[in-house]
């Protein structure tokens, strides 16, 4: 069986050139070439729900494969319609490096970024603002 990779635009879900140089660092460390970074969404976290990455060798037959400064991100069907237009990227500060993700279909995020509410479902973060 033969798996067509679609190659979405950048202005479905893209990664900036940070984040593209730090995926290239961590698959550089694991002895599998094929590995590739899979963005997805799963209901948790305090906004509802929140964001995951993992590597993966094995694309799926609904993945949609983003090609963005030569790194390859794999998106699921479900996931992709909520990352729609979403910008990858990575950043370092004093409370550590991550993966952060700025996704315009998000009516809130949690403070900690790692959980979003839907623009859709119009319910907010249960984190209080001190």
């Amino acid at each position: 069986m033969s798996i067509e990779l679609t190659t979405v635009s950048p202005s479905e879900v893209s990664l900036t050139e940070d984040a593209a140089t730090k995926i290239q660092s961590l698959l550089a460390q694991e002895e599998n070439k094929d590995l590739n970074l899979r963005v997805f969404v799963s209901g948790g976290g305090c906004s509802g729900f929140e964001y995951g990455f993992t590597f993966d060798d094995d694309i799926k037959d609904n993945d949609t494969v983003v090609k963005n400064h030569g790194v390859k991100l794999l998106v699921d069907q479900m996931s992709m319609g909520m990352l729609k237009g979403a910008e990858i990227d990575y950043k370092t500060s004093l409370q550590g490096e991550s993966f952060v993700i700025k996704n315009p279909n998000a009516a809130s995020t949690c403070g900690c970024g790692k959980s979003f509410t839907p623009a859709d479902t119009g319910q907010g973060c249960g984190h209080v603002a001190y």
